[in-house]
Order: structure tokens, then C-alpha cells, then sequence
């Protein structure tokens, strides 16, 4: 590796995830004051932070439990994965308009 690789690999990123959340907050908080942001796409928004907190439990559990990390134990790794396919679609389908028109008042019933 060059210098500046070598540099960059020595870097613990632990506290680039913390100093993540303050713009990643920021945002949701500005999407939730937002007249026109899709509700659905907000819920997927901040589902993203649940499964941040239980991919975070899932890493400790797999390391105490198991002594493995947690993309060496399939349950736990899918389980908390799955959480980020399920906040990916409620992103999806609110941006697509779908939590509108379940909640419109001219739909019909």
C-alpha cells in the first residue's frame, strides 16, 4: 500500500459513525417539517436507525455469544439485515407515492 492508503487504514472509523447521526438527525428532522415529504418514506427513514441499534446489539450478542463477528452468524446478520430491507421499502414505496394514495380521501373503499 501506498502512504496515503496505509495513512487512511490506521484510522479507527468508529467515531465517523457517531458523527454521522448529528446530519443524519438533522435530516429527519427537516423531512419531518416538510409539508410534502412523503410520511411513508419518513418511517423508513428513521427505520433506519432502529436497525442501526439492533445491528449494533446484534454485533455484541454475536461477539459475547458466539465469539464470532456478526457477518459469521446468519441469523443474527440476516435478522438485522432484514430490518434495512424493510426501511428500504418503506422509503421505496412512499417516494412511489403509495402511502398517499392509502390515505387519500377519494379512494375508494
Amino acid at each position: 500500500m501506498n502512504g496515503a492508503l496505509s495513512w487512511l487504514a490506521g484510522i479507527d472509523p468508529s467515531p465517523l459513525f457517531v458523527v454521522s447521526l448529528v446530519p443524519y438527525l438533522a435530516f429527519l428532522w427537516w423531512a419531518s417539517k416538510v409539508e410534502g415529504f412523503p410520511k411513508l418514506a419518513l418511517r423508513g427513514f428513521q427505520g433506519t436507525l432502529v436497525f442501526v441499534a439492533v445491528t449494533i446489539v446484534a454485533a455484541i450478542v454475536a461477539q459475547l455469544r458466539f465469539g464470532e463477528l456478526l457477518a459469521n452468524v446468519d441469523a443474527l446478520h440476516g435478522g438485522a439485515e432484514s430490518l434495512l430491507t424493510l426501511s428500504n421499502l418503506l422509503v421505496v414505496l412512499g417516494f412511489g407515492g403509495v402511502g398517499a394514495a392509502l390515505t387519500s380521501p377519494d379512494r375508494k373503499r
